[in-house]
């Protein structure tokens, strides 16, 4: 159970295209903040260059005490807090972690989706458990799962998949 004293990583929203900006000024703040980013290559009319790109659009991460959330919310750029069951979703620690060592690994590429992008009749392979490396056609998409239809040996079975186990092909 998580204390009133107890420091976390949470989520905020950003306004679109403000990742990078919110993260210098919560850090101008002395609030700890990361916003991951990774290189990628951008083309422009007359060159190509390499840019530093936020890997989740509209997402800084911020770890502090709940009671500095207004700090938070008062710095230009931030929206709000990612919630759940009505309270500011608390992001482990382990999650960070994981993000961050993915990040370490040399020419490896992050790219994420949000549940909208999962629509109806879309093909999906699955990437974790035991239906891992098949694939299936979505059926329905809610904020947290994905409903994939899975054919195999003449048979039609449906399956509701953690939507960060799915990914479109």
């Amino acid at each position: 159970m998580n204390k009133k004293n107890d420091i976390n990583w949470y989520a905020l929203y950003t306004k679109p295209r403000w990742e990078k900006k919110v993260d210098e000024r919560l850090l101008l703040k002395n609030i700890k903040s990361w916003c991951p980013l990774q290189k990628v290559e951008r083309q422009w009319t007359d060159r190509k260059k390499i840019i530093e790109d936020p890997i989740f659009k509209s997402y800084v991460f911020v770890q502090i005490n709940i009671d500095e959330r207004l700090r938070v919310l008062g710095t230009e750029g931030v929206l709000n807090f990612v919630h759940y069951d009505g309270k500011p979703a608390i992001v482990r620690d382990e999650e960070i972690e994981i993000i961050q060592s993915f990040l370490e690994v040399t020419n490896a590429k992050i790219t994420t989706q949000s549940i909208e992008s999962f629509e109806a009749d879309m093909k999906v392979e699955i990437r974790h458990g035991i239906f891992m490396e098949n694939t299936g056609t979505v059926i329905r998409a809610t904020n947290k799962k994905v409903f994939v239809r899975l054919e195999s040996l003449g048979q039609i079975m449906t399956v509701e998949f953690p939507k960060n186990f799915v990914a479109k092909i």
